[in-house]
């Protein structure tokens, strides 16, 4: 596919998930906490879109980029109301894409440890709030952040599950399954650590960034 067409598919995919979750919201009554999870979730998974389809990466940074300006926009105006809280101060859709950019940038030349590097936040932190939120009975705080252990374990193995895939389809040459399993592993542990250290929103730069180091050091 041409990188033009995978601009337009990638735009055309994260307004159309957009759209869902603003029609969740309105229509089905849906709260905001869950369609930006689900905003959050369906733009991590387009890493699997970038590096399929994209050549270069100068035109695959282009859609997350865009999305810094579009989303600090809706931010300041609130244009997405599926995704924006109103609580000033948090920048996690901002921090995002982002991420996002960087670790296409950084990467570009192992399309496994692009995918594999997002899957911690994408999966992870989503399931960490929504398990922390519905189940955590058992909390600890870290320089003034508030945690549940039960949302850092939902962390740990949603990251590990998300993490696995992409270490072992998308690798050339291939790993190993039980290297792909233990490294997985270890990068979820490492993106969970990294998290309950993490101011709110700051996370969004930090887990992405802690997962690309730990995979580069573990698959050198």
């Amino acid at each position: 596919m041409a990188d033009w067409l995978a601009i337009a598919v990638s735009f055309l995919y994260v307004f159309l998930a957009l759209g869902v979750a603003e029609a969740l919201r309105k229509w089905r009554g849906y709260s905001v906490d869950f369609t930006r999870k689900f905003i959050h979730i369906a733009v991590g998974m387009w890493a699997y879109g970038t590096v399929l389809l994209f050549k270069e990466r100068s035109a695959a940074i282009v859609p997350p980029l865009a999305f810094v300006a579009i989303n600090a926009l809706s931010y300041r105006a609130g244009m997405f109301k599926a995704m924006e809280t109103g609580e000033k101060g948090r920048f996690g859709t901002i921090y995002f894409p982002i991420s996002f950019a960087a670790v296409i940038w950084l990467l570009w030349d192992r399309p496994h440890l692009v995918v594999a590097s997002l899957m911690p936040m994408t999966w992870g932190d989503a399931l960490a709030a929504i398990v922390g939120r519905r189940a955590g009975k058992h909390h600890y705080t870290i320089g003034g952040n508030r945690r549940s252990v039960e949302g850092s374990v939902a962390m740990f193995l949603a990251g590990w599950l998300a993490t696995f895939p992409p270490l072992l389809l998308l690798a050339h040459p291939p790993l190993s399954t039980g290297l792909a399993v233990g490294v997985s592993a270890l990068t979820a542990l490492g993106a969970a650590v990294v998290e309950a250290l993490s101011p709110w929103g700051i996370d969004n730069l930090t887990v992405p960034a802690a997962s690309a180091l730990v995979l580069v050091l573990s698959l050198r």
